[in-house]
């Protein structure tokens, strides 16, 4: 399982006014049983600002933009520091990736992102990721880290993202002013009555409040990722949530599927060029389930770029299927025809093998049928 883990600033301060050691190496030992147990996690950590604050040791009304992105850039090195020494105590090798919605809207970022995260993941190496706050002037305002926990999991295509907080979950009303408010075990579906139990406020220190969850929790959703908003204070909250032998937290569990929703989408996209391929490539493409590679296209039609839609057609002009280029056009021209081993010879650099990955294309049904 790819599992996404969100923790929020408060439950890092364990309701402090500095960041909690013993607070962290908790988590840090639950994700590493997690990983020792064959699951994928990338954590998504806030607290930047807030550790930033500690080596400043500023006064907290200040707020602005300009100063908390000082704050970022000084508390990013600080929180990164401690995740590295907290994870090095389990043998264990960690990444750092900041991001900002712009890159993930820019398709060849994204795809550079995504190859990123994918490739450290496979290296048994635990990537952590923040907003890169120093530059995202539009994307440091609140819920910022809840969505980006949504995006993230959006891009590896996680099974599960867990936003830890200082909540149980999600309740029929506000539990701090209302002790009659019920835990919502389970959400299917997000409506407007929903959004509004979410209500808009923040708590603590924090950037994010419910309605954020709620939020990453419905985009998350669309995509095929099942999210868990629950307690960070529950002990062995992570493994419990995994393992899913008790009820925690407020579980909101995805209709659709991570395939499906990625096939609409590349079916939705507006293809910007074509390939024409070989019978066997056509075939290995078409009934074998595997990649495309560069040998076996034998002519390339339009103009597109890296990250962008094409039709994939056998050598007899009939279109097969659909696919997210991962070389552009100019690039495909070039290497078309030769073995992947030649690649980076001919155009000076190379991004893999693999023209179009086999979860990256879909067959049309008329073909299958």
């Amino acid at each position: 399982m790819r599992i996404i883990i969100k923790l929020g600033t408060n439950i890092l301060t364990k309701g402090g006014d500095r960041l909690s050691r013993p607070q962290m190496i908790e988590y840090v030992r639950q994700i590493v049983a997690l990983r020792d147990a064959g699951h994928e996690v990338l954590l998504v950590s806030s607290g930047a600002v807030f550790a930033g604050r500690e080596v400043m040791d500023s006064e907290p009304e200040r707020n602005d933009i300009i100063f908390r992105q000082v704050l970022a850039s000084i508390g990013q090195v600080r929180l990164m520091t401690i995740y590295q020494q907290l994870f090095r105590l389990y043998d264990t090798r960690v990444a750092q990736a900041l991001l900002t919605r712009a890159d993930l809207n820019d398709r060849e970022h994204y795809l550079n992102a995504r190859n990123t995260l994918l490739s450290l993941l496979r290296l048994n190496i635990v990537p952590i990721v923040n907003e890169n706050d120093v530059v995202a002037t539009d994307e440091i305002k609140i819920g910022d880290n809840d969505n980006l926990s949504a995006l993230v999991g959006n891009l590896v295509d996680a099974d599960l993202l867990i936003i830890l907080t200082d909540q149980a979950g999600l309740f029929t009303a506000d539990p701090r002013k209302n002790p009659s408010a019920q835990l919502i075990r389970e959400v299917t579906r997000i409506d407007e009555k929903l959004r509004q139990r979410a209500g808009k406020g923040g708590s603590g220190i924090g950037t994010g409040g419910m309605a954020t969850k709620v939020e990453a929790a419905e985009v998350s959703m669309r995509a095929g990722t099942d999210v868990i908003i629950a307690s960070g204070h529950e002990p062995e909250v992570l493994i419990r949530l995994v393992d899913r032998r008790e009820a925690i937290g407020t579980r909101f569990s995805s209709n659709a599927s991570q395939e499906e929703s990625r096939k609409q989408w590349i079916l939705s996209a507006e293809p910007m060029g074509q390939l024409v391929l070989d019978q066997g490539a056509s075939h290995d493409v078409m009934r074998n389930d595997k990649h495309l590679y560069a040998m076996g296209i034998l002519n390339v039609d339009g103009e597109f770029e890296r990250g962008q839609t094409v039709r994939l057609k056998s050598a007899n002009g009939n279109e097969f299927g659909r696919g997210l280029v991962n070389y552009s056009a100019e690039d495909l021209r070039a290497i078309s025809g030769q073995h992947s081993s030649k690649i980076k010879s001919i155009l000076g650099y190379e991004y893999g093998p693999v023209v179009v990955y086999h979860n990256e294309l879909v067959i049309l049904e008329s073909v299958k049928e």
